[in-house]
């Protein structure tokens, strides 16, 4: 009987290792950033569309015109990176060029991409954020964050006069309870 419960043991201890290492894995590389004061220099994944936030030292590529109000697209879309919001603006357009994806959607669902906006609560104002699109790099700074409610979507529909960009992932992580909205200014 002992055998057994510590077979099980084990295997749940094994289990957990395997569902949360890229989450532990991106908090363990911010951590010891941090301390060390190192930055890695980040390579976006393309240049046709693609993030890159330093600070966090988050880098994916961005899946264009995703219809945030259909699941089944955009679910799929999460799996491959970052989604871009359909119907928003693009970075060389003036108005609000918005993104959203997971901080993990469920503990059993974590992959590379699902996790990729899991650390922007640690974004602070003046942090920046790198778009790449066309071959051009767009440089954000952080102005802003805030927990919302998740059925607030003003963010999504804003009307903007200046090239902003906002953030969206479920907060706090693992949970789709409320939205934690990061908004940034084009510096560049």
């Amino acid at each position: 009987m002992k055998k057994i419960a510590n077979i099980l043991t084990f295997s749940s201890l094994f289990l957990l290792i395997i569902i949360f290492w890229p989450i532990a894995k991106e908090e363990v590389k911010y951590e010891i950033n941090k301390v060390i004061n190192t930055k890695e220099e980040l390579t976006p994944p393309n240049k046709d569309f693609s993030i890159v936030i330093p600070k966090i030292n988050a880098s994916a590529p961005i899946v264009k015109n995703v219809d945030p109000f259909n699941s089944n697209i955009f679910l799929s879309s999460l799996k491959r990176g970052v989604a871009h919001a359909k119907n928003t603006k693009l970075p060389n357009e003036e108005g609000n060029v918005y993104l959203f994806a997971h901080s993990t959607d469920a503990f059993y669902n974590v992959s590379k991409y699902n996790a990729v906006f899991y650390l922007i609560g640690k974004l602070e104002k003046n942090d920046e954020i790198k778009i790449y699109f066309e071959d051009k790099e767009y440089v954000y700074s952080v102005t802003d964050k805030k927990v919302v409610s998740a059925e607030d979507t003003k963010y999504l529909t804003t009307n903007i006069k200046e090239k902003i960009l906002t953030l969206q992932t479920c907060y706090p992580p693992g949970t789709t309870f409320k939205r934690l909205i990061v908004i940034a200014k084009q510096i560049n």
